[in-house]
C-alpha cells in the first residue's frame, strides 16, 4: 500500500498539472530579477544583456548626477553664479566638453574592460583564482573608474572656477565631490546586480574571494557612509563656508541648506532602497524555493549569485535538499526492499527484535516448472519474464493493502494485516489472489502458478540480531498456505483456501468462492476443507 499523500503534496501536484497545461510556471527568477534572463539563457544573449544593463546604469546614474550637480550650483548656491560671473569659455565649452568625453569614453571604456574580465564565462570555461577574484571586485573598480572622472572634473572644474572667483572653490568642490560619491555608489550597487549571473557561474566554481564590502552589513555601512554620512558632512562644510566667506543672505543660505538636504535625503533613500532591494531578493528567491518543498517538490536547486552570507544560505537550502532527496530516495529503496508499511513503522517507532500477536491473512505464490522455464530460456529472458510475473503479483498485493513480505527465488509471501491493521484481512487476501490468478491468464500465459491462501493468528515482528534483522510473521497460517500452493499446482484452476478462511470473510467476497472436498495436507494430522474460486 502506498502511503497516502499529504495535503500539501496534493496542492503542489495540482499546481504543477495547471502550471504544465499552461504552459508556463511562475516560479521565481532564478536570479531575483527577469532583467537577467535564465541560467539556460546562451552566453552570447548573457553577454548583450550585462554590456546593455551597464552601459543603461552608468549613463543614467551619471546623467542623473550631473543634473543634481547643475541644480545645486544654480540654485542652492546662486552668488556667484556659474552663467554670468564665470568665463562663458569654461561654463559653455570646457564643461560640456569634459562632460560628453568623461561619459562617452569612461562608458566604454568600462563596459570593454568589464566584459574583457568576464570572458572566461562567456567562453564557458573554468575560471581560474583570478577570474573567479575579477567577478566580485569589477562593482569597486567600476565605482572606483566613476569615482576617478568625478574627481578630475571636481579638482579641474574648482581650480578653472576659482581662478576666475575664489568663491567657487568650496561650491565647486563640494558638489561635484558629494555627487561624485553617490553616483559612484550608485554604479557598485547596479554593478552587483547586472554582474549575477556570471557571479553564479563563479560560486559553482569555488569559493569566492573577499570582497571590498565583507557581507551584509559591511555593504550596508558603507552605503550609508557614503550616501548619508558624506552628505550631511557636505552641508556641514556648506554652512562653515558661508559663515566664513558671508557671500549668502540668510534666504539663499536656507535655500542652499534646504535643497543640498533634500538631495542627500532623496539620494540616500534611493540607494537604500536598492541596496534593500539587492539584499531581499536573495532572500525572496530562496522563500519561493521553501513554498515548493513544502509542496513536496524536491527537483532543482538555487543558483547561488550572491557572495555574502546570503550566497551562504543559498548554498545552505541546496544542501538541506540535496539531504532531503537523499533521504527520500533512501527511504523509497528502503520501502521497495523491505515493504513501504514496514519501512514507515521503523521511521515511526523505535526499531525493536521481537513480535506480536496479530490475525492475518497469507498469500503463497509459486511457479510451477520453474527449472524448466530456466533451462530453455536465456537468463534475459528468464529475468524479463519473472518480473512481468512479480509485477503483477506486487500490484494485486498492493492493491489489496497487503504487504509483500519476501522473494523466495521464484516464490512470493504476501501478508494481510501486519504491520497494518485491517479489520477483515480475509477479504482482501481472497480478492488479492482472485486477481492474481485471472492476471496471470491474461498479462503472463507464459507461466502458470500455483496460489495459497490461509488466515489465522501468528507472531509478526523482527526476527535476526540487532546487526540484521527482517520484517516477517510466524505462524501455522504460513505454513498451511504453501502446503495449499503446493497442491494447487496440480488443479485446473491454481488457487486453493481453506473453508475457514472464506467463512471469515465478508459476504461479498464469500460469493466468488466454493466449498470443495477434505484433504489432509502434508505435515498435518487432521483433514482441511478446501476452497476454490467460482
Amino acid at each position: 500500500m502506498k502511503p497516502p499523500k499529504t495535503t500539501a503534496q496534493r496542492v503542489g501536484r495540482v499546481l504543477e498539472m495547471l502550471t504544465r497545461q499552461s504552459g508556463r510556471l511562475p516560479e521565481t527568477p532564478e536570479y531575483g530579477s527577469w532583467l537577467l534572463g535564465r541560467v539556460s539563457e546562451s552566453q552570447y544573449l548573457r553577454r548583450i544583456r550585462i554590456q546593455f544593463i551597464l552601459t543603461v546604469v552608468i549613463v543614467g546614474t551619471n546623467l542623473t548626477g550631473i543634473g543634481v550637480a547643475a541644480l545645486l550650483v544654480a540654485v542652492a548656491f546662486p552668488v556667484p553664479s556659474v552663467f554670468g560671473d564665470a568665463p562663458r569659455w569654461l561654463t559653455y565649452g570646457v564643461v560640456p566638453a569634459y562632460v560628453v568625453t568623461a561619459l562617452v569614453g569612461g562608458t566604454y571604456g568600462i563596459t570593454r574592460h568589464t566584459i574583457g574580465t568576464l570572458r572566461w564565462a562567456i567562453s564557458e570555461r573554468r575560471p581560474t583564482h583570478d577570474d573567479e577574484r575579477n567577478v566580485f571586485v569589477t562593482p569597486w573598480r567600476v565605482s572606483q573608474v566613476v569615482l576617478a572622472l568625478w574627481a578630475v572634473a571636481a579638482v579641474l572644474f574648482t581650480a578653472l572656477y576659482g581662478a576666475a572667483d575664489k568663491v567657487f572653490i568650496p561650491v565647486i568642490g563640494f558638489t561635484l565631490s558629494v555627487c561624485g560619491i553617490l553616483v559612484s555608489t550608485a554604479c557598485y550597487l547596479f554593478t552587483e546586480f547586472a554582474l549575477r549571473p556570471v557571479a553564479a557561474q563563479a560560486l559553482a566554481a569555488g569559493k569566492p574571494p573577499r570582497r571590498f564590502a565583507s557581507g551584509i552589513m559591511g555593504r550596508t555601512m558603507m552605503v550609508w557612509l557614503l550616501t548619508s554620512g558624506v552628505p550631511i558632512l557636505g552641508i556641514a562644510l556648506a554652512a562653515l563656508f558661508a559663515v566664513i566667506l558671508k557671500n549668502l543672505t540668510l534666504t539663499q543660505f536656507g535655500t542652499a541648506v534646504f535643497i543640498a538636504s533634500v538631495t542627500a535625503l532623496v539620494f540616500g533613500f534611493l540607494l537604500m532602497l536598492i541596496l534593500s532591494w539587492l539584499t531581499a531578493t536573495p532572500v525572496r528567491v530562496v522563500r519561493a524555493a521553501l513554498k515548493r518543498v513544502e509542496q513536496g517538490n524536491l527537483q532543482g536547486d538555487l543558483v547561488v549569485f550572491d557572495g555574502t552570507e546570503l550566497g551562504e544560505l543559498q548554498s545552505g537550502f541546496n544542501a538541506m535538499v540535496h539531504g532531503l532527496r537523499e533521504r527520500e530516495r533512501v527511504r523509497d529503496l528502503f520501502g521497495r526492499h523491505v515493504g513501504r508499511e514496514v519501512a514507515a513503522a521503523a521511521e515511526r517507532d523505535q526499531i525493536q527484535l521481537g513480535g506480536e500477536d496479530r490475525h492475518v491473512a497469507v498469500i503463497f505464490v509459486d511457479i510451477v516448472g520453474s527449472t524448466q522455464i530456466v533451462t530453455s530460456k536465456p537468463a534475459t529472458e528468464v529475468v524479463a519474464l519473472l518480473n512481468r510475473f512479480f509485477a503483477v503479483v506486487v500490484d494485486e498485493v498492493d492493491r489489496h493493502q497487503g504487504l509483500i513480505n519476501k522473494f523466495e527465488g521464484d516464490a512470493t509471501l504476501a501478508i494481510f494485516g501486519a504491520p497494518n491493521h485491517l479489520d477483515q484481512p480475509e477479504d482482501e487476501a481472497l480478492a488479492a489472489a482472485r486477481g492474481i490468478l485471472y492476471r496471470l491468464g491474461n498479462e503472463v500465459p507464459e507461466i502458470r502458478a500455483g496460489i495459497g491462501v490461509a488466515a489465522g493468528k501468528v507472531v509478526a515482528g523482527n526476527v535476526g540480531a540487532k546487526e540484521r534483522f527482517e520484517y516477517t510473521v510466524i505462524g501455522e497460517p504460513v505454513n498451511e498456505a504453501a502446503r495449499l500452493c503446493e497442491l494447487a499446482k496440480s488443479r485446473s484452476l491454481q488457487l486453493l483456501t481453506t473453508g475457514k478462511t472464506v467463512r471469515a470473510a465478508g459476504i461479498n467476497e464469500q460469493a466468488h468462492w466454493v466449498l470443495g472436498d477434505s484433504i489432509v495436507l502434508r505435515g498435518y494430522d487432521q483433514p482441511t476443507v478446501l476452497a476454490s474460486p467460482l
